[in-house]
């Protein structure tokens, strides 16, 4: 099935989701390694989860700049990270026989262009980026910054890291795909990542014309991990290899209801960094300590919030073993208000997450929790997304997928929303779906299946020269030489 504009009525993705009726197409020339053994519902559910997330990236983007929108239907700008899960799921979709690779091409080749040729300087309303980054935001039709948004470190790497994947996806002779490899080359080449350092070696998260660098850096666990991988293995502008010690010297090892982890609340913070790349086997020097990779780290994490939301210590209706999930998501509203006799804190959009040292839960669940884990647990998390279809329909489901979010214990009715609506009885469910969260329930489903993307990745110089400057080793990597070898 190839994608067009067209209407897509609910009742009819309802059908799909829970009849499965498109085939999965898989493409011989990338399975160079078993595929995990999958039953054939599971197979059709995540044939639709997929065919739908990935429509997100095709229908809505700007097709004359390539621009995702942050949000949709909501009005707003676009997503820098957002555009890094499309380009990403475009080299999916034509794997998943979505879309052609030609009309795939053109669609990546006209969104690197133009990130190329925006304007990059120190103007606050007349760029897109400055230094090879880019502002977190754009506005979809012009390009230019939104607002007075950032220069955003993370969501530049998570661009990047699309780029990146469709240079070695794109591998054909034709004009355009030599192109693409051209462009995706120069704009993460392009990148000073030496200079977003305020407290060196880490690197700094944002930088504003009005103020200059930011005083925040990132460092311990979280999302930064491909951040500091992508600087570490720049060709032009590398960071110094003394950086990832000091991102992991303020790591919190902890137990966080019976499982042994390295800790962040939200569990995008476990995902994002494995979209692209596959830390299974792989270890640097704290993972050697603890005689585990990053891949059962965010094993445990995920089993962790789903113990959390069994425990349920808050007492939100509808948790347990096949509704849970936090993560940084949409949410009705930020206000005190009453529940279960006595008043509570909700928010709007923010950053939910539970561990031992982080705890942001006002009932609130993200899909995108659950289906960014699939790889690591899918037998936790698919029955988690099959639940949630099941128990809610067409109030969570969509065209596209599942909405951003969820509130079973939100049933107010007489409050002025920030997102979203309430179902009498039901809850509240958001309106809009995010691209941030949606391209880690394609990208993470295909590499459960396939492992699609870590096959992608794993040819690039860049990601595996980060890596050793990283002091990672075992595994893939030992079979990888460095740049100068």
């Amino acid at each position: 099935m190839r994608f067009e504009k067209s209407a897509i009525v609910v009742t009819a993705w309802i059908h799909l989701w829970a009849g499965g009726l498109l085939s999965t197409l898989v493409s011989s020339a990338t399975a160079t390694e078993p595929e995990p053994t999958i039953s054939l519902a599971d197979q059709k559910f995540l044939d639709t989860l997929q065919e739908r997330t990935f429509a997100y990236f095709w229908e809505t983007t700007n097709a004359e700049n390539g621009l995702v929108p942050d949000r949709w239907p909501g009005a707003g700008p676009s997503s820098i990270a957002a555009v890094g899960f499309g380009l990403t799921a475009y080299c999916v979709g034509v794997e998943r026989g979505y879309v052609t690779r030609d009309a795939a091409a053109q669609r990546v080749l006209t969104t690197l262009r133009f990130y190329w040729n925006a304007p990059q300087n120190e103007d606050p309303s007349a760029a897109a980026g400055h230094r090879g980054f880019f502002y977190h935001f754009l506005d979809m039709k012009t390009g230019l910054r939104y607002r007075d948004c950032e220069l955003s470190s993370i969501d530049t790497a998570l661009l990047m890291a699309g780029a990146l994947s469709c240079r070695e996806y794109f591998d054909g002779d034709s004009s355009v795909e030599r192109e693409i490899r051209g462009l995706a080359d120069s704009l993460y080449r392009r990148v000073e990542w030496t200079w977003m350092q305020p407290h060196p070696p880490l690197i700094g998260m944002s930088w504003r014309p009005e103020k200059g660098l930011g005083d925040h850096s990132y460092r311990g666990y979280d999302e930064a991990m491909i951040l500091y991988v992508l600087a570490l293995g720049s060709p032009t502008h590398p960071i110094e290899s003394s950086a990832w010690e000091a991102f992991t010297s303020t790591y919190q090892w902890a137990d966080f209801y019976g499982y042994e982890h390295v800790n962040f609340g939200p569990l995008f913070g476990h995902q994002y960094s494995h979209v692209w790349i596959d830390f299974r086997d792989i270890q640097d020097a704290f993972m050697r300590g603890k005689g585990i990779d990053y891949f059962e780290n965010s094993r445990r994490a995920t089993y962790s919030q789903r113990a959390y939301a069994v425990a349920n210590p808050n007492g939100w209706r509808d948790y347990g073993a096949d509704i849970w999930g936090l993560s940084a998501c949409d949410g009705p509203v930020d206000a005190v208000l009453p529940y279960s006799g006595e008043e509570r804190q909700f928010h709007s959009y923010a950053a939910r997450g539970a561990s031992a040292q982080y705890t942001e839960d006002d009932g609130t669940i993200a899909p995108t929790a659950a289906g960014g884990s699939i790889p690591f647990a899918p037998e936790i998390s698919i029955p988690a997304l099959q639940t949630m279809r099941e128990r809610y329909g067409e109030n969570l489901l969509g065209k596209y997928g599942p909405l951003d979010s969820f509130n079973p214990s939100f049933t107010l009715e007489d409050v002025e929303l920030t997102n979203g609506r309430v179902v009498a009885g039901i809850g509240w469910f958001d309106t809009d779906y995010l691209g941030i969260d949606q391209g880690p329930i394609l990208l993470m489903s295909e590499n459960y299946r396939s492992a699609f993307v870590w096959k992608l990745t794993k040819k690039s110089p860049y990601f595996k020269q980060g890596l050793k400057r990283a002091d990672f080793s075992g595994g893939w990597l030992n079979e990888q030489p460095f740049l100068n070898e």
